[in-house]
Order: structure tokens, then sequence, then C-alpha cells
């Protein structure tokens, strides 16, 4: 069964915010900040330490 990586994080991040009740602007700074950072001049730095 494969499933598109989108949908597997987002059951993820549903079921982690429903369980361990974090404050939902905690939520939205780290999808923003994450967001940033992916399109920023440290993409290439977290793309070769993520590999």
């Amino acid at each position: 069964m494969d499933v598109p990586l989108w949908f597997a994080l987002l059951c993820v991040g549903v079921l982690g915010v429903k369980l361990v009740r974090p404050p939902w602007w905690l939520v939205a700074v780290l999808l923003l900040g994450g967001y940033l950072l992916a399109d920023s001049l440290f993409a290439p730095v977290i793309d070769t330490a993520v590999k």
C-alpha cells in the first residue's frame, strides 16, 4: 500500500496535536518556520544534514 507523504504527515500531525495538545501558536510557528527555512539559503545545509 502506497501512502503519499503529505497524507502520512497530516495524519501524524493531527494525532500529535490531539494526543500532546500543544498550543496552536506553537504549531503555527513550527510550520511557518519550517516553510521559511526550506526556501532559504540554509536549505542546502539542511538537505545535506538530513541525508
